[in-house]
């Protein structure tokens, strides 16, 4: 696959005006942390209408395709968020929706799918891995949309970050959930070189932390926990070179620092999130 080239400023703009109507410009919300270093705001895209950030780029991808080209359906790759995204906008384009899920996707995730119209296809965790790695699965009719390296994505992604400079001009660094890239990339685009964004992953599958460490991306050992929205077993190729030169670095997490977050956000902030953000 050919690199993901990096992504315009222009095209994440016009995705905010596409996406406008389904997607919510989440609230930014201070986050009393005992002895941080600086102030922590956390950026609720848990309270998008499917509970991820996954309905922003789901829904640019579709409104920049070509009609004809998905008219006998969509499908993708997904633990879950990325399927509920787009089984979303499939539905309100009127267009079937299929979603290639690993076998370990939660039960509530497959129930949301289905509520959205769309037909789940479960897969060992490496076949599975490999639709994301090979954009596509050779059983599945219709247009492939990947949940990771596809700009019309990540553009929609990016949004994201256009709305944390506008609502917190004096934010420092941005620290964003590391699954595939998609997201943090985004983010990293909108906001310009001179923001550092930083990738956050669990320790159970930290593929770029890994990559970083030796200088391309390695297979790293993919443990199974509750986190299941982030890690995968290596960075994806296409997107390597944009990861490398967008971010900053990446912050390893343990599932008891996860779990301790989760507590924290819920504590203080009222807000229940999942594992991967």
């Amino acid at each position: 696959m050919k690199p993901i080239v990096p992504i315009a400023l222009d095209a994440i703009r016009a995705a905010r005006t596409r996406i406008a109507g389904t997607a919510i410009r989440s609230p930014l919300m201070p986050l009393d942390v005992p002895n941080a270093p600086a102030e922590v705001w956390v950026k609720l895209e848990c309270l998008q209408p499917i509970g991820s950030f996954k309905v922003r780029g789901a829904t640019n991808a579709l409104a920049l395709a070509d009609p004809a080209a998905i008219a006998r359906g969509v499908y993708t790759g997904s633990a879950g968020n990325m399927a509920q995204g787009l089984a979303l906008a499939a539905r309100r384009l009127g267009v079937p929706c299929r979603v290639v899920v690993p076998d370990t996707a939660p039960r509530n995730k497959l129930e949301a799918i289905a509520r959205l119209g769309a037909t789940s296809v479960p897969l060992p965790f490496d076949e599975w891995w490999a639709v994301l790695r090979d954009h596509g699965h050779p059983d599945e009719d219709g247009r492939f949309v990947h949940p990771v390296s596809d700009p019309a994505v990540i553009a929609g992604n990016g949004t994201v970050g256009l709305e944390i400079v506008e609502e917190l001009p004096g934010v420092r660094a941005i620290v964003v959930p590391y699954g595939g890239g998609g997201l943090s990339c985004g983010i990293a685009a909108a906001v310009g070189t001179g923001m550092p964004v930083f990738a956050s992953e669990i320790e159970t599958a930290a593929p770029f932390a890994a990559a970083l460490g030796a200088g391309h991306p390695v297979e790293v050992r993919h443990t199974r926990s509750f986190v299941d929205g982030i890690g995968s077993t290596s960075v994806l190729e296409e997107m390597w070179p944009l990861a490398r030169s967008s971010l900053a670095g990446s912050a390893v997490v343990s599932v008891e620092e996860t779990c301790a977050a989760i507590r924290m956000l819920f504590e203080r902030g009222r807000v229940v999130a999942e594992g991967a953000g």
